[in-house]
């Protein structure tokens, strides 16, 4: 399933909640993004339409298999632009708000080819103790609030 920018986000905001707390609700999302309530509805709505999630009775949101796929590669796909962009001297600000925006476009084989670059350039400055960046957890800056 092809899904828009904007459902991207919103998933992967739901995994993102996930890791933080048991159960994520709407209002979750709606603070977390600091989109309106309606506006987040309606989006929840179209990803369990499209089988991304299911929401419970108690209104508990839950990824599908699919959609938890679809929001892990976004994720990863950030923490890898993050660590390209500031690895080649863009300020943590504004690496954060460029891989948000790149994210959603960016090929497979760019992101394996900047997952190897960044894993050279690793090994180039600490040969003996670099681990790649596949053994590493993928932290966006905003999760540390």
């Amino acid at each position: 399933m092809n899904i828009h920018e904007s459902g991207q986000m919103y998933l992967e905001t739901i995994l993102v909640l996930s890791n933080q707390k048991a159960n994520v609700r709407s209002i979750d999302v709606a603070n977390h993004t600091g989109y309106s309530k309606p506006s987040v509805s309606r989006a929840i709505g179209i990803l369990k339409n499209g089988g991304l999630i299911t929401i419970n009775k108690e209104g508990y949101i839950q990824l599908t298999d699919t959609g938890k796929s679809m929001a892990e590669s976004v994720y990863e796909r950030h923490g890898v632009l993050m660590k390209a962009l500031t690895l080649i001297g863009v300020s943590k600000q504004t690496a954060e708000e460029d891989a948000c925006r790149i994210e959603h476009y960016i090929s497979d084989e760019t992101v394996e080819k900047l997952k190897e670059f960044i894993n050279k350039q690793r090994q180039v400055a600490a040969p003996n103790s670099a681990p790649t960046i596949s053994d590493q957890p993928l932290l966006r800056s905003h999760e540390a609030e």
